[in-house]
Order: structure tokens, then C-alpha cells, then sequence
């Protein structure tokens, strides 16, 4: 996907941020068990957070906050690489969801990786990373509480 400016790719990822917020409350809303309801809910609040990150990014240009922000590497287990694509039902198993999300996340890392080839600016490029590594980090813990969860079943 190419963008002629670097407003209209902040712009686009501020709806897939959106997007994304909304998806992991109505999961919240949807699962009947607390604990999965509140992983749920927290991940919707990091959504918003990297929303607002973006609209601040375009509001007010590299924050404070952007400049302090540490980059680190996030291993990549790979689980969801060997998941297929789901779509997601009401009452879908815990398992299952974990795939649909994990599968997000990986998405998610990729658009921004691609976003952060089209960002010719210094600012950018770094607000990406930090994007980058913020969906890195998710998909990392649903890999985990997929395999974890996967483990205690017997797989």
C-alpha cells in the first residue's frame, strides 16, 4: 500500500489503531470468563494508547514522550506463522481466539514495518519503530498465552 504523504499514512494507521481498540473490547463484551475479559480490555486500552500516540505525532509533531521512548528488539516466536486465518464467531474457543489475535498482531507489525520503508523523515521513521515494537510485544504475549494455554491442554 503506498501513500503519498506521510500525514495520509498516519492518518490510516490512526483507523487501523481504532479498528483494533474495537475488535479487543468486543471480545472483552463477548468472553465470559474474567480473566480472559480483562487481557482483553487492556489490550483494547494499548490500542488506543498507540491511536492517540499517532493523533499526538500529527497534532504536535515528535513529543517529548516520542524522543524518551526506548526501542529494543521483541523476539519473534513465530507461532503465528504456522496459524491459519480465522474470522471471528461468538462463542469461538479460547484457543481460537488467541490464533485470531495473534494473527492481528502479526498483521499489524507488518503495516507498520511497511509503513516504516515509506517514512522518509527521522520523526517518522521513529514513531514507527516504536509502533513496530508495540505490536511486536503483542503478538509476543498472545504466542505465549497461546502456547502456555496450548501446553496445560496437552499439545
Amino acid at each position: 500500500m503506498k501513500f503519498d504523504s506521510l500525514e495520509a499514512i498516519v492518518d490510516f494507521a490512526i483507523e487501523k489503531e481504532k479498528e483494533a481498540a474495537q475488535f479487543y473490547s468486543s471480545l472483552a463484551k463477548e468472553e465470559a470468563f474474567s480473566g480472559a475479559k480483562d487481557m482483553f480490555l487492556d489490550f483494547a486500552r494499548e490500542e488506543a494508547k498507540h491511536q492517540k500516540l499517532l493523533h499526538d505525532f500529527k497534532s504536535q509533531g515528535f513529543t517529548q514522550a516520542m524522543k524518551d521512548y526506548k526501542l529494543k528488539w521483541i523476539k519473534d516466536i513465530k507461532r503465528s506463522d504456522y496459524t491459519v486465518e480465522l474470522e471471528y464467531r461468538k462463542g469461538m474457543a479460547y484457543n481460537e481466539i488467541l490464533m485470531l489475535a495473534m494473527k492481528r498482531e502479526e498483521k499489524a507489525l507488518k503495516l507498520y514495518n511497511d509503513f516504516l520503508k515509506q517514512t522518509d523523515t527521522p520523526e517518522g521513521q521513529k514513531v514507527f519503530k516504536m509502533l513496530c515494537q508495540e505490536e511486536a510485544k503483542h503478538k509476543l504475549a498472545f504466542e505465549t498465552l497461546y502456547d502456555d494455554y496450548m501446553a496445560k491442554m496437552g499439545d
